[in-house]
């Protein structure tokens, strides 16, 4: 088996970073009124600045989703000194493709507008990027292709502008007579994700002029056998946790009306097993590979919210893994969280920081709240 090593990460972030309190002048206002949770969501999250790929003064997108991972790959390739005639394999993972058919990767292919090439989508949600990282990860190793990129991506934002909430707000009045306001699980979501793309080259040598990284091992694991949904687009969750498909519904306006096409979070199920599967996950990566705090130099991350850190530190601190907080690299207060793309975005800033030396042990981890998936990889700098 051959060694596989990420070669260079190359990234795109649309538009001018946001503040937080410019955030509703892009997405707009519920109802004209400011949201009820925004400020305590975003304490919680402790987010600064993001983006997002829409123009803040006409309310228009600016950029697809393809669009944005084409940007990143671009990126990379001139980083690397690269031709797009060069790509043997292209791996993408978005959990907010612009459509559900074509797949992604053709969608991502087209923009590029290389030679024909292999070409893979993986979908699901910040795993997603992991898991078309893990495929082009095989492919190099394999020897099957010379070289891959894979991506990560997300356009949230159009899922969560204002307009798109106004058929479910006009129902709550006309039908229930309720108060006109976002349910928490919309409502949650809008201060908490954000747009990017990321692309890392996978190659089966380090490049000569900079740092690469060796994969040595990459692990990914779900518990959708133990957990109901937690994260979810294109159904709605019934009283009894299951999960109803858009795809029952007659009514076209129902799926808007009564919230099919509304991404949502089940923060009460996210709060009871996010750390409970991380640990899982780690604990069963530590038995196959022997992992331990003195062969980890660095830990880079993704988590939506500053909120999950200290959990998540208590659940590996519980079970003897403790770095301290100067070696967990995140970017997430200032680039956002931007889902399958924060990992690649978190590496590349971390590569270019300067702080990533030769022998350093990298440990990255994305968990996935959508129906519990997590995602750990070592690295190691050379």
């Amino acid at each position: 088996m051959m060694e596989a090593y990420i070669s260079g990460v190359g990234i795109f972030l649309p538009n001018d970073p946001v503040g937080n309190e410019q955030i509703e002048s892009v997405l707009g206002q519920i109802n004209g009124r400011s949201s009820k949770v925004k400020d305590w969501v975003l304490d919680y999250n402790k987010i600064k600045t993001r983006h997002y790929a829409i123009d803040p003064q006409t309310g228009l997108p600016t950029h697809s989703n393809a669009q944005m991972t084409a940007l990143a790959i671009h990126n990379l390739l001139k980083s690397q000194g690269m031709a797009l005639d060069e790509i043997a394999c292209l791996a993408c993972g978005t959990s907010s493709a612009d459509q559900i058919i074509p797949n992604h990767g053709v969608m991502v292919h087209g923009e590029l507008g290389c030679p024909p090439c292999e070409v893979i989508a993986t979908t699901g949600v910040c795993c997603s990027g992991m898991t078309s990282m893990k495929y082009a990860i095989m492919n190099v190793m394999s020897g099957l292709a010379p070289n891959a990129i894979s991506t990560g991506s997300e356009l949230a934002s159009l899922s969560f502008r204002a307009s798109r909430f106004k058929p479910q707000i006009d129902r709550l009045v006309s039908e229930f007579n309720a108060e006109p306001t976002l349910a928490f699980e919309n409502d949650f979501l809008r201060w908490m994700l954000s747009d990017g793309a990321g692309a890392a080259l996978i190659t089966p040598e380090p490049r000569l002029n900079g740092p690469s990284l060796r994969i040595d091992w990459i692990e990914i694991r779900s518990f959708a056998n133990e957990a109901e949904t937690c994260m979810y687009y294109g159904g709605i969750k019934t009283a009894d946790g299951k999960l109803e498909t858009f795809r029952k519904v007659d009514d076209p306006m129902e799926l808007v009306g009564a919230g099919y096409l509304s991404l949502a979070q089940d923060v009460r199920v996210l709060r009871e097993k996010l750390p409970y599967s991380v640990r899982e996950t780690f604990l069963y990566c530590r038995e196959k590979h022997g992992l331990s705090a003195d062969e980890v130099d660095w830990i880079l991350p993704h988590y939506s919210s500053e909120g999950f850190r200290e959990p998540l530190q208590s659940g590996l601190a519980e079970v003897g893994f403790s770095l301290p907080d100067d070696r967990w690299f995140t970017n997430l207060h200032s680039r956002g969280n931007t889902g399958s793309a924060s990992i690649y975005i978190i590496l590349e800033e971390f590569l270019s920081s300067g702080r990533a030396q030769p022998g350093d042990r990298v440990l990255c981890f994305v968990p996935e709240s959508a129906r519990f998936s997590n995602c750990f990889m070592h690295l190691t700098v050379v």
